[in-house]
């Protein structure tokens, strides 16, 4: 019973925690990262009687089984090890994936209203989940052309001068550049923390 009163007593001063660190920060980029980690914070804490109840449960069958000598428990001690460090590597997954989706959807409209490309994959690297965008060491990008499927009639090229650059036209290595400052701008990252792909292309690391 007391520890089911210490679980609802952390859920409840964790929301007002958060609550009052929301009011507190300005509305900007790390308002935004503050809510995704505050979020899945949360849901770390209403998930932590299932990883109790899952570490009770190793250690009351290995109590039963009652093992002789220091070979045995050796092996034991390894095997629990080893299922903490799956569950803290499954969970730190799940919270790298949803962050990843997040930034996604913060970027994928301007990268394809300004490059004509849209995001594939991102996948993103942390060292410390609670002190986030500056604990972030890499993200990397896989990005592709819009695709259109509706055929169209070859005519004759039109050059209509705007005294302009055409995107077209541009080098590989420059529309790489720009895509990378866009991101880093709507992430709040450094442009040397982003490893753009391009399809069809090798990676850039600026």
């Amino acid at each position: 019973m007391s520890f089911l009163t210490e679980w609802i007593t952390n859920i409840i001063i964790f929301v007002l925690l958060a609550t009052v660190i929301d009011m507190l920060l300005p509305s900007s980029n790390m308002q935004k990262y503050a809510k995704i980690v505050t979020g899945l914070l949360l849901i770390t804490i209403i998930l932590t009687p299932l990883f109790k109840l899952m570490s009770t449960d190793i250690e009351g069958m290995i109590t039963s089984m009652n093992l002789k000598g220091d070979s045995q428990n050796n092996s034991v001690g390894n095997l629990i090890e080893l299922k903490k460090k799956e569950i803290q590597a499954s969970q730190r997954a799940y919270i790298l994936e949803q962050m990843a989706v997040q930034m996604k959807q913060q970027a994928e409209k301007e990268m394809m209203d300004e490059h004509g490309k849209f995001i594939e994959t991102i996948v993103v690297k942390a060292d410390d989940l609670e002190n986030v965008p500056d604990s972030i060491t890499e993200v990397t990008v896989i990005v592709k052309e819009k695709q259109d499927n509706t055929t169209i009639e070859t005519i004759q090229n039109v050059e209509i001068d705007t005294g302009a650059e055409p995107r077209k036209n541009m080098k590989p290595d420059e529309s790489v550049s720009q895509m990378t400052s866009l991101l880093a701008e709507k992430w709040n990252l450094t442009p040397d923390k982003i490893i753009i792909t391009v399809e069809g292309g090798a990676g850039n690391e600026l």
